[in-house]
């Protein structure tokens, strides 16, 4: 999508808009890609940092589309955050679109990336979040950023960054116990799209998908008979549907196998503030909650 027939409206768009409520000259404005990632900042930043997300609650981070909104809050942030690894495939458009000075801080710097065969090519799987020990590498890239755009507060960045990996460390132990109890034979579920595979890797989870890392992709009718095969072959008995996501393809391929609805799961937006997963951490543990219990059916 080009933003500049939308350049011109901009200008008639409210400097309210940009951020929700008004700035004082102590916090920092900044902006990050989707709402997984603003949550963390946010974590970082405390009150000390005013964070604004693109993309909203249940949205798509694949097949967004900016607004003239949406380069305001840029050009009026301090510092910009996105995952990176092709995530945000949009943002050099919007970044030019907004006239933002500086460069987007890539959180996923560092982490030990996945890679996987999609339409003959090999790509990086960007949904590192689903794996809270990658989102420790997020926690010390947010605060360098934020220290360096803020020295005088860098103490209590580095305070909410520790305490916060504390939390990410309870997390990671959470999701060992719960899915440690499942017998490894029977951790194999069918979702949406290929987001899962940090979380699969690091809990030993095999996840089947007739998507692959981009919603964007469409399954072929070979591909999508060739999982329906591999399903039945590997008795995978549940499937889930994705917050942010169209599900019925997913639902199509459970039909053709048997395989039983598990829920919903939140993969790459938060929920709003009144539903199961407002924040990352209540994200990874609803996820982890409902992935133990559809797979310890029946064993």
């Amino acid at each position: 999508m080009s933003l500049r027939p939308l350049l011109f409206a901009a200008a008639a768009i409210p400097a309210m808009l940009a951020f929700s409520a008004p700035v004082s000259a102590a916090e920092l404005k900044a902006v990050a890609s989707f709402t997984v990632l603003a949550d963390v900042v946010h974590q970082v930043g405390g009150d000390k940092v005013r964070v604004a997300t693109l993309v909203g609650p249940d949205g798509d981070p694949h097949e967004f589309e900016p607004s003239p909104s949406d380069a305001k809050k840029l050009k009026e942030a301090n510092v910009v955050f996105v995952s990176g690894e092709g995530l945000e495939g949009w943002m050099d458009r919007l970044i030019s679109a907004s006239g933002f000075k500086g460069k987007p801080v890539t959180a996923s710097d560092g982490i030990k990336t996945r890679t996987m065969e999609e339409d003959g090519k090999t790509v990086t799987d960007p949904h590192v979040w689903n794996s809270p020990v990658n989102v420790k590498v997020w926690v010390a890239n947010i605060e360098k950023a934020l220290s360096a755009a803020d020295p005088a507060d860098s103490a209590t960045f580095k305070a909410n960054a520790e305490a916060y990996t504390k939390k990410l460390d309870a997390m990671d132990a959470y999701a060992r116990e719960k899915i440690g109890k499942v017998p490894e034979d029977r951790r194999k579920v069918l979702t949406s799209h290929d987001a899962f595979g940090y979380f699969g890797r690091e809990y030993k989870v095999t996840f089947l998908a007739p998507l692959g890392v981009s919603t964007e992709s469409e399954a072929s009718a070979t591909d999508v008979a060739k999982l329906i095969d591999q399903i039945k072959a590997e008795h995978v008995k549940t499937y889930f549907f994705e917050n942010s996501n169209d599900p019925r393809l997913v639902k199509q391929v459970a039909k053709a196998t048997g395989a039983e609805p598990g829920g919903e799961l939140y993969v790459e937006a938060l929920s709003k503030a009144k539903g199961p997963a407002p924040t990352y951490e209540k994200m990874f543990r609803y996820n982890v909650d409902q992935l133990a219990a559809a797979m310890s059916k029946g064993s």
